[in-house]
């Protein structure tokens, strides 16, 4: 890092919040691709200082490096520019020359981003790394902005969850003096708000793994006196610290809506979602398993249109005129969802077009944990006939829905209605004993993107995958299609199936589990007779 020359490139260094970690970089490279964008093409990744430490934990910065030019017809470099409320760039479209922190804020998982001056596996080498910033034309450019005599400024130091005093923060500052910045000194809102990274180790928690003050107010001597992984200093881009600060990300929470069900899709991970799916405003997005609308709320929230379908009428009706989705899409003040009650088993028969017409399909399919699939159909060989009469408003009844059918016609039908380019996203929950290159489904229409994990238990874990359609569906191989599905067919669509049976057994492993479900089953009891009084006693 300390050999590599920067001075003629823009070089944004990215902060990453602690949270589903697999998803990361894959959230950054679909959000980029909205841009047409490609690491490794149009920017470069570079080395963070000591990467080759035996350091093994995943770090949460990552260094991009732009050729000045590009960057500079690419984007807008005014960057002290405040992002509005809209810090997440939900509805963002692709206009001209956006700016960096536009583009990066909609990555839900990014904590933050700053044009980088200097960088290096101590103070000092990052000190010379800045003194060698202007050297190079980009540098000088960048460097002018900072040097206005009307622009204010201040310099935050960031030690990443470990405490110094306000002495020994002043010492880091005082590492970067001879950059002599003009202008008023403004600890609230300045112009330019300059940033000092001094990162550690931190453990999978996110948390430092070597405390200065493992115990409260007592210093240990030998972790204070660890080196740094790496010392950055740069500019805020964005005008904000931190972009989901103040509550930002809250104001999605699940708890704040007024329709809620057992397996609604947490709001961060659907924002993660739809990067992933690339939608953004304008896009046609379908969810087949709708359910709450969780996932086709956060698609209304990136100003895409929404439609959706699912089996279960009352799901779709919800509680009442105050508790469904409708009142959801509401409360952020959205268009109107399109929802149909459907059956994605036989989705031909619901829509005659051929026409593919969705840009996404984002879902989370009923796996059977918390809830079971359901499809159409009767348990009874010889179902009792609909009366004519009754045809109109008639529920059709339904049967069980294999997990390997549904994850089969989910790909089935994604294929004949995604446009060219499209994406598809979906969960898929799995067992340590999956192999994504043999169990996960396929199709020869799509090309797998990403799959980025989740673990839930130890023996648990679910995984969401992107899939991009890159072949024309041909409607007379569509039995060929189904067959190919599954790799290693019932081996394969075993590992996805039956989780919950699966959780069962190895629960009933753990010692005390036969008293434990006894004690489940009688608060069971204890609930529906108390839920039994109350009704007799509000008549």
């Amino acid at each position: 890092m300390e050999d590599l020359k920067l001075n003629d490139r823009y070089n944004i260094l990215i902060e990453f919040v602690h949270a589903h970690l697999d998803f990361q970089r894959a959230e950054l490279e679909s959000v980029l691709s909205l841009h047409d964008i490609v690491i490794g093409k149009d920017c470069k990744e570079i080395p963070l200082p000591n990467q080759d430490s035996e350091y093994k934990h995943r770090r949460p910065f990552l260094l991009l490096s732009f050729d000045y030019k590009y960057a500079n017809s690419k984007f807008e470099l005014d960057e002290s520019k405040v992002l509005g409320e809209d810090v997440f760039g939900l509805s963002m479209v692709n206009i001209d020359r956006p700016t960096i922190a536009s583009i990066f804020s909609r990555v839900t998982l990014i904590r933050s981003a700053m044009e980088l001056f200097g960088a290096g596996s101590s103070f000092d080498t990052c000190t010379d790394n800045i003194r060698d910033l202007t050297n190079g034309s980009a540098g000088k450019e960048i460097m002018a902005k900072c040097m206005e005599e009307s622009s204010s400024w201040k310099i935050t130091i960031h030690t990443l969850g470990t405490k110094y005093a306000r002495e020994e923060q002043d010492a880091m500052r005082s590492k970067f003096s001879f950059l002599d910045f003009p202008g008023e000194v403004k600890m609230k809102s300045p112009t330019n708000e300059f940033l000092v990274i001094r990162e550690i180790e931190l453990d999978e928690k996110g948390t430092p793994l070597y405390p200065r003050f493992p115990t409260k107010n007592v210093l240990h001597k030998e972790n204070d006196a660890r080196p740094p992984l790496g010392v950055y200093f740069g500019r805020i881009l964005g005008g904000r610290r931190d972009w989901r600060g103040q509550n930002r990300l809250g104001k999605f929470n699940l708890k704040r809506r007024s329709y809620l069900g057992p397996t609604s899709m947490d709001a961060e991970l659907s924002l993660i979602m739809t990067n992933l799916g690339r939608v953004q405003k304008g896009s046609f997005c379908f969810d087949p398993f709708v359910g709450t609308g969780s996932i086709l709320l956060t698609c209304g929230l990136r100003g895409a249109y929404c439609s959706g379908t699912d089996i279960d009428i009352r799901v779709l009706r919800g509680r009442g005129t105050d508790e469904n989705i409708l009142t959801n899409f509401q409360q952020f003040n959205l268009g109107r969802p399109e929802l149909v009650r459907s059956d994605n088993s036989i989705y031909e028969r619901h829509y005659l077009t051929k026409r593919p017409m969705y840009d996404a399909i984002i879902t989370d399919p009923p796996y059977g944990i918390r809830a079971g699939a359901r499809k159409s159909g009767s348990k009874l060989d010889k179902p009792r006939p609909v009366k004519e009469e009754d045809r109109h408003d008639h529920i059709a009844q339904t049967k069980v829905y294999a997990v390997s059918d549904v994850m089969a016609d989910l790909l089935d039908v994604s294929a004949r209605n995604l446009v060219m380019g499209g994406r598809l996203v979906y969960v898929i929950p799995s067992m340590t004993d999956f192999d994504v290159e043999t169990d996960l489904p396929n199709h020869a229409c799509f090309r797998l993107v990403h799959v980025c994990y989740q673990p839930l238990q130890s023996n648990l874990g679910r995984r969401t995958v992107t899939m991009e359609k890159v072949g024309e569906y041909d409607f007379s191989k569509r039995s060929e299609y189904l067959s190919q599905v599954w790799i290693n067919g019932p081996e394969s669509a075993n590992k996805c199936a039956s989780i919950r049976e699966k959780l069962i057994e190895l629960a009933k492993l753990k010692p005390g589990y036969e008293e434990k479900a006894r004690h489940r089953k009688q608060k069971r009891i204890e609930t529906r007779e108390a839920k039994k009084k109350a009704k007799i006693e509000k008549r």
